[in-house]
């Protein structure tokens, strides 16, 4: 009998939780559009060592057409990491497609995922000890999936806000939508030389929706929260991440860096 009042109360609970993250989801409004831009990224592990460099590109091929950005990233360790992620911004962000790709010792597992947004197509291919899995799968993406989008999504976001949501899907051997909320922190100041400018941070927690986030935090399976900055002024600019890039990877640094022809250069600093 307990057992029976027990299963239904987390049945209740899971319902009750579905629901409201369903009704605070929703799409970002273009408050800065996106352009072309070529940015240069160091990824650190928490102690401060370099373990790969990379960059960011964007490209919008016509007035009004979708925009392509990539980003990647090669480790010293011979690993690899690359993210393309195509959307439209008429009035708000919308995901077309997204394609993730991570191999080497870097990472726990080879893998490789596709996310077709208008047709709800998932496909993660994965090798793990030389054999490889091919799953696809079919999901009812809600128009705020945010896959490839998040240092777009939190320049636009409004900072007075105490909180927004969007979904992103968890590509995985068993894709699922989560949820992704995203808190306002304590600005910050950052220091290039002598020029000074604020920082807005922002922490980003998914929500594993389901008896499934139920129990993720029970089994070490909760994803750790993302840490972003992006400066605050009439061209908002991402600088710092930290955070997991995959559900099997350790938690890393990525901030904006530069070319040095000269190493005397100051850095960029964060108080």
């Amino acid at each position: 009998m307990e057992t029976r009042r027990l299963l239904h109360f987390l049945l209740a609970f899971c319902i009750v939780f579905f629901q409201a993250s369903q009704l605070t989801a929703e799409q970002i409004p273009v408050r800065h559009v996106e352009g072309v831009t070529l940015g240069f990224l160091a990824v650190r592990n928490l102690d401060g060592q370099v373990l790969a460099y990379g960059e960011m590109k964007q490209v919008v091929k016509a007035e009004g057409g979708p925009v392509m950005s990539d980003m990647q990233l090669h480790f010293k360790d011979g690993s690899f990491y690359q993210e393309i992620t195509k959307f439209t911004q008429h009035g708000k962000f919308r995901l077309l497609s997204d394609q993730v790709v991570q191999k080497g010792p870097a990472f726990k597992q080879e893998s490789e995922s596709w996310i077709d947004a208008s047709t709800g197509k998932v496909t993660v291919r994965t090798v793990d000890k030389g054999k490889e899995k091919l799953t696809n799968k079919h999901l009812d993406l809600p128009e705020d999936v945010s896959n490839g989008l998040i240092f777009t999504l939190v320049k636009n976001v409004d900072p007075s806000a105490p909180e927004t949501t969007v979904s992103m899907v968890a590509p995985s051997t068993s894709p699922r939508i989560v949820k992704l909320n995203i808190l306002p922190e304590q600005e910050k100041t950052i220091e290039v030389g002598f020029i000074k400018h604020k920082a807005q941070h922002y922490v980003v927690k998914v929500k594993i929706e389901g008896v499934a986030g139920v129990i993720a935090p029970l089994v070490g399976k909760q994803p750790s929260d993302m840490h972003i900055w992006i400066v605050k002024s009439e061209a908002p600019t991402f600088i710092e991440f930290e955070g997991q890039l995959s559900q099997d990877a350790a938690v890393w640094r990525i901030e904006v860096t530069a070319p040095e022809p000269d190493p005397r250069k100051p850095k960029v600093k964060i108080k």
